[in-house]
Parts: structure tokens; C-alpha cells; sequence
């Protein structure tokens, strides 16, 4: 099946008071249509600063310094500013971590709606408001008619995730990138706001780039998974293939640190959790090595003299580790 979004060496950097800092570092991936990936690591590794990559909305500071971002076909990082303009919205949408920060809390819902709709797309005024009405019943909010002339104070956390969801839905994009969509919800609404994501993917055959940090929200609703860490991507393979076999350290110790991952019978009778010891190098001051060798048990010298690239160890299963394929081919 052809990609239908393909990164190609893409660098992210910052220029700050303390120097250089590498966001995105080297970062490759490709996703195709009607398959949703989960970009999955800790706070900080670059996730959210991947997905504004995509968009070219990097913050001032900031630039793309190297690399390719190919949506279908066309290289995005080669576009005007106008031209990005309309690929934004219409073609690739995006869902922001936090609703009330990215929702105008002194605009109805609707207008907000119908200003992405009429921005896009030749419509009246009033036909606008009767999309936005069409797409809040769309994503489960009941009583749309009346609900498009609230304010956003006026909803649950839920319902503007919701609001959110339907903005982003209202051209029908091909590609949604959701950064940690579910994030403060309670688990009863994650599974809806998840579910309903699903169904659109599967109903518009869009491709999802899904930012989370949560293991538990990956394994349910992603079909490939891709694992970062200090900006790189450390192991991708398809979801069920990683949480069967997962072949990274890192990643081992990300799945044994969740409730139910926990595989050490002394500590989990305690009631404790597994933990990954140390804490992600500074993005300023990265070592020399492979960037999880301080925090790995099973690291070795040459982990700490060289960097690792990105190999296929099993077919569709690519790995940054040197020591990671004489652990695959012992188990």
C-alpha cells in the first residue's frame, strides 16, 4: 500500500539562550491511508514537536534543518507559506492536547466550527452554522442544534474534546495528527473519544498520527506503533507486534512500567510499579552514545562510544540497539 504521509530524515532544532536544542533529531516514518499510528514515548522526547513539524508550525525559535515531509507525493517543507495555508485544515487537521487553551473561550462553538468550514470551503454564513450543527451530532454531541450556540465553559471536558474532534473533521481531512487526545479525561470518555476517532478513520479512510504517552491508549486503537526517545524514534513495528515482542530496552521498560506490565512478582505483591531508573538526557547535552545507554541495564561500551542506527532486526520490526538483536535471537 503506497504511504500516504512519509517523513524522511527529518530534523527539528531550536536556537535558545542555552544553545541548540535538537527537538526532532533524524526522526523517518511513513503511514499509509486508513491506518493510524502511535507515536509513544515520555514527555519531552518530541512528540508534539513532530506532529507541528508536519504542520510547519514551529514556534519562532525554531526551523526545520533538515529532511523531507511527503504527503502524498508532494514535499510539504517545499511549499509556500500560502500554499501550507490550504493544505492546513482541509487536507491535514490537527486536535491540540488541551481543548480550553485552543478553543476562543468568547466564541460559541459554532462560530468556531464554521469559521475552519468557510475558510476552506465557498459556503454561506448560515450553511456553515448548519455543518457545524451536522458535525457536533457526528461526533455524539446530543442536541447539536442547541449545544452549536454554547460557549466553551458551557461543555464538559469531554464535549470540547468533541468540539475539537469536529473542527478538525469539518473538511474531511486525510490526515488527523491527535496530540494526546484523552489526556485528563476520565477512562469511560478515553474509550469514547477513541472509539469515535476509529470510526471516523474508518468511515473517511484517513490516516491518524496519534500522540500519546499512555501505552494503554496505543495498543487499543493504533495498527503501527512508532517509540521515541530524546528525539529519536527508537523502535516502530505494528502495535501487536511491540507488545508482543519488544525488542528495544527502552520500550520493554515502558510496557513493564504500566499497572498490568508489571512482570517482577516481589514488587507488584508490594504493590509497587516498575520504573526505568535516571531520568532522558538533557536535549541540549546529548552523549556521544545511544541516548538511553545510562538508563539501560543491559548496556554495553560500545552502547556508550557510538549512536545506533534505526535497523530492520525482524521483518517490519526496526530497532535502534546494538544489543537488542542478540537479545531477539535468544528469545
Amino acid at each position: 500500500m503506497p504511504s500516504l504521509l512519509e517523513i524522511q530524515n527529518l530534523k527539528t532544532v531550536f536556537s535558545t539562550e542555552r544553545g541548540i536544542l535538537r527537538a526532532v533529531d533524524d526522526v523517518s516514518l511513513s503511514l499509509s491511508a486508513g491506518e493510524t499510528l502511535g507515536v509513544v514515548g515520555e514527555s519531552g522526547c518530541g512528540k508534539t514537536m513532530l506532529a507541528l513539524s508536519i504542520l510547519r508550525l514551529i514556534p519562532a525559535n525554531g526551523r526545520i534543518a533538515e529532511g523531507r515531509i511527503l504527503f502524498d507525493g508532494t514535499d510539504l517543507l517545499r511549499l509556500t507559506e500560502d500554499e501550507m495555508r490550504e493544505k492546513r485544515g482541509r487536507d491535514i487537521a490537527m486536535i491540540f492536547q488541551e481543548p480550553m487553551t485552543s478553543l476562543n473561550p468568547v466564541l460559541r462553538v459554532g462560530e468556531q466550527i464554521a469559521e475552519a468550514i468557510r475558510l476552506h470551503q465557498h459556503v454561506s454564513e448560515k450553511e456553515a452554522i448548519d455543518r457545524s450543527a451536522a458535525l457536533l451530532g457526528e461526533v455524539g454531541i446530543p442536541d447539536p442544534e442547541r449545544r452549536v450556540k454554547d460557549y466553551p465553559h458551557q461543555m464538559s471536558g469531554g464535549m470540547r474534546q468533541r468540539v475539537m474532534i469536529a473542527m478538525a473533521m469539518s473538511c474531511r481531512p486525510r490526515l488527523l495528527l491527535a496530540d494526546e487526545p484523552t489526556t485528563a479525561l476520565d477512562v469511560t470518555i478515553q474509550a469514547q473519544i477513541l472509539k469515535l476517532i476509529s470510526d471516523l478513520r474508518e468511515k473517511n479512510n484517513m490516516a491518524v498520527v496519534l500522540i500519546t504517552h499512555d501505552l494503554g491508549v496505543v495498543a487499543e486503537a493504533a495498527q503501527k506503533v512508532a517509540v521515541m526517545y530524546a528525539g529519536k524514534i527508537v523502535e516502530t513495528t505494528e502495535a501487536e507486534k511491540l507488545f508482543a515482542r519488544p525488542l528495544h530496552p527502552y520500550t520493554r521498560g515502558l510496557i513493564e512500567s504500566r499497572p498490568l506490565g508489571c512482570t517482577d512478582e516481589n514488587e507488584s505483591g508490594r504493590g509497587y510499579l516498575k520504573t526505568i531508573p535516571g531520568t532522558v538526557p538533557s536535549l541540549y547535552d546529548l552523549p556521544s552514545g545511544c541516548r538511553f545507554a545510562d538508563r539501560c541495564a543491559i548496556a554495553e561500551d560500545r552502547c556508550r562510544a557510538s549512536e545506533p542506527a534505526l535497523a530492520e532486526l525482524e521483518a517490519d520490526h526496526f530497532v535502534s540497539c546494538f544489543v537488542a538483536g542478540s537479545v531477539a535471537k535468544s528469545s
